[in-house]
């Protein structure tokens, strides 16, 4: 059964809280506590999960241990996930140490860069190669994941090198909208515009009468 892409961008979420009732031993839960766990009403919930092949039972909800099994193997979780970043500067370096690129699967397998002062470093254990000896990387690691953590001027140029050299998904953190190659799944993450998002949020929560620091006057 094909997932929508909606569903699919909430299963880690759904994985993410069902990782911590399992480890605090909770044996099932309704929809409605996951629901609101997750920040979605309890009929999107229930419709996303019947995309899994389950409906939970009438009255006892849904069984955790296997529910979360469900949804890892939905998101293919089960395997070793070889990963290359691109770019070796504050962002590259914070991503290859981060804890969510070197667990569940996931693993920094190789970092490229173009600037002579990056190349030849270490960042932990992994020596900074090359951005020119991407397609070795790759093959060598079985690379099918990537991260462009570039200049935007760079991007562009990155994710048609990660395309020829057979990588099949691209996490982008570079500033603004890049194109996915044919083939090529691209996920773009614009941590400006993410904070814009919130300072809508943050200039209406301001209590009446206040004006948000740095807000016109």
């Amino acid at each position: 059964m094909r997932i929508p892409k909606p569903t699919v961008s909430r299963l880690p979420q759904y994985g993410r809280l069902l990782e911590v009732m399992d480890a605090r031993n909770v044996a099932t839960v309704s929809s409605v506590e996951l629901a609101e766990a997750a920040g979605v009403n309890a009929a999107t919930l229930r419709r996303d999960l019947s995309c899994l092949g389950t409906c939970g039972t009438p009255g006892t909800g849904y069984d955790v241990p296997r529910l979360r099994e469900m949804v890892d193997r939905a998101l293919a979780l089960g395997r070793d996930w070889p990963v290359v970043i691109a770019g070796a500067g504050y962002l590259g370096h914070a991503l290859a140490r981060s804890q969510g690129f070197n667990s569940g699967g996931f693993r920094v397998a190789a970092l490229v860069d173009i600037d002579p002062v990056q190349v030849g470093t270490l960042v932990d254990s992994i020596c900074v190669s090359h951005l020119d000896d991407l397609d070795d990387l790759v093959r060598r690691h079985g690379v099918t994941l990537g991260v462009v953590a570039t200049p935007a001027s760079a991007a562009g140029d990155v994710m048609r090198r990660f395309a020829a050299a057979g990588v099949r998904a691209v996490l982008n953190f570079a500033p603004g909208f890049v194109a996915a190659p044919p083939g090529v799944t691209v996920h773009n993450v614009d941590l400006g515009a993410e904070l814009q998002v919130l300072t809508f949020y943050a200039a209406r929560s301001a209590p009446a009468g206040e004006v948000a620091a740095g807000s016109p006057r």
